[in-house]
């Protein structure tokens, strides 16, 4: 009467899961041994207002070689948490910091 057909489930489930979170953000303080701490801006609209404005968070982020200095622009991503604050990896350089 009625056919029905079995379909595989979905894996966007798991590959979702291990994909890590990454952000983008310039690196604000390096005076932390293995630790640089980033800021990360995105821009929002204002509820009331309309208009646009740019919100920011600082995360501390592990650096292992302590290579990274004021100013980088850096990728970082989501890890197992390391300290208390710090749960973030630098994962790689986009642009260093210009030289005045």
């Amino acid at each position: 009467m009625s056919e029905t057909q079995t379909t595989a489930p979905a894996q966007t489930a798991p590959e979702a899961a291990k994909r890590q979170r990454t952000l983008i953000g310039r690196v604000v303080s390096n005076k932390m041994d293995k630790t640089v701490v980033v800021k990360i801006e995105r821009r929002v609209k204002h509820p009331v207002l309309g208009k646009i404005v740019v919100r920011s968070n600082k995360y501390k982020a592990h650096d292992e070689a302590n290579q990274y200095n004021e100013g980088d622009l850096v990728e970082i991503a989501e890890g197992r948490p390391i300290s208390r604050d710090k749960s973030w990896k630098v994962v790689r350089l986009l642009e260093a910091a210009r030289v005045i």
